[in-house]
C-alpha cells in the first residue's frame, strides 16, 4: 500500500516538475506563504535556529529571514525534481547558470589530485551538484532513505550526473576515490551525533562538528575545495575556490572551517537548510526544539 502511494506520488512529482519555471516560482510562492502560517514541527525548527544565529538583529529581521526561508523550502520539490528527473539539455536550456573556479577543478583532475569538495547545505544542494556534475567528474556522499523505493528513485536522479555514490558511513570507498585522483562531495555542517563529533562554535554557538574531514585530509592527501552556490536574480551561482586551512589540530581546523561555512551562509542567509536540528547534541534536542 505504502508502495502504491508512493508511486501516485513520484507520478505526479515528475509532472509538476514539467511546467514552467516561472509557474513552479509562483506556486512556491504561495505555498510556502501557506507553510509559514501551519504549526509544522519544520517550521518551528527553522525559526528557533534562525533566532539562536541572528541574535545581533531585530526580530523583525529574523521574521523575514524566516519567511524568505519557508518559500525557498517549498521550492524544494521543484528543484530537487528538476536534478532527478530533467535531462542535461534541459537544464541548460531552461535553468540559468554560473560556474566560477571550474577551471582549477578540471586542471587538478586532469592531474589526477584528489579534491574533498566541501560544501553547506544550501535547500537547492541537489541542483548544484547536478549542475557542477554536468561539467566536471563528482562524486558523492548519502545517507541512504528508509524507504528503499524512494532510495533507488533518488540514487537514480543522482548518478543521472554523477559518476559514483556511497553512504556517508563507507569511509573506505570515498577516501579510495579521493587516493586516485576522484573529487568527492562532502557537507560537514550537520550534528551527526557527538561521538562523531567536538564541539565547536557555529555562529557563536557551540555545535556537534564532525571531525571526519581533518582525518581524510591527513589520510589521503587531498585538495581543498569549497563550493559555495547561491542565486543572484534568478541566475544559480556556483563558487568554486581551493581553501587552506590550519591542519594543526582538530580543534583549529573545525573551527576555521565552521567559519568559513558561516560567512558563506550570511550573505544569502534563507537559502539554508535551517530546517535541520543543528543544536540538538549540544543545547539540547528536547530543550530547544521540543
Amino acid at each position: 500500500m505504502k508502495n502504491a502511494l508512493l508511486v501516485i506520488l513520484i507520478i505526479f512529482w515528475k509532472i509538476l516538475v514539467f511546467f514552467p519555471r516561472r509557474f513552479q516560482n509562483f506556486i512556491a510562492a504561495v505555498l510556502g506563504h501557506f507553510i509559514n502560517w501551519l504549526p509544522l514541527k519544520r517550521n518551528h525548527i527553522s525559526k528557533v535556529n534562525i533566532d539562536l544565529c541572528f541574535e545581533d538583529l531585530s526580530q523583525k529581521d529574523r521574521d523575514n529571514i524566516h519567511k524568505k526561508n519557508t518559500i525557498e523550502f517549498a521550492k524544494v520539490i521543484f528543484d530537487t525534481g528538476i536534478s532527478w528527473f530533467w535531462s542535461d539539455n534541459r537544464i541548460k536550456k531552461n535553468i540559468p547558470y554560473k560556474i566560477n573556479g571550474l577551471q582549477a577543478i578540471l586542471n587538478n583532475q586532469n592531474d589526477k589530485n584528489g579534491i574533498l569538495l566541501l560544501f553547506k547545505h544550501s535547500l537547492h544542494l541537489e541542483l548544484d551538484s547536478r549542475i557542477l556534475a554536468m561539467h566536471s567528474e563528482i562524486y558523492g556522499i548519502e545517507r541512504e532513505h528508509n524507504s528503499k523505493m524512494f532510495e533507488n528513485i533518488q540514487r537514480s536522479g543522482r548518478l543521472k550526473s554523477m559518476k559514483g555514490i556511497t553512504d556517508r558511513d563507507n569511509t573506505l570507498t570515498f577516501m579510495r576515490w579521493l587516493k586516485k585522483g576522484k573529487t568527492v562531495l562532502y557537507a560537514p555542517d550537520q550534528d551527526y551525533g557527538i561521538k562523531k563529533s567536538i564541539k565547536v562554535n557555529f555562529f557563536g554557538i557551540p555545535a556537534a562538528t564532525v571531525t571526519a574531514p581533518l582525518k581524510i585530509i591527513e589520510k589521503t592527501g587531498c585538495k581543498v575545495f569549497f563550493i559555495n552556490s547561491y542565486f543572484n536574480n534568478g541566475k544559480l551561482i556556483l563558487d568554486l575556490e581551493e581553501i587552506n586551512i590550519d591542519q594543526s589540530s582538530v580543534e583549529n581546523f573545525s573551527r576555521q572551517l565552521n567559519l568559513i561555512i558561516e560567512n558563506k551562509i550570511r550573505l544569502h542567509p534563507h537559502e539554508y537548510l535551517w530546517q535541520h536540528r543543528r543544536f540538538k547534541s549540544t543545547l539540547g534536542k528536547k530543550k530547544i526544539y521540543q
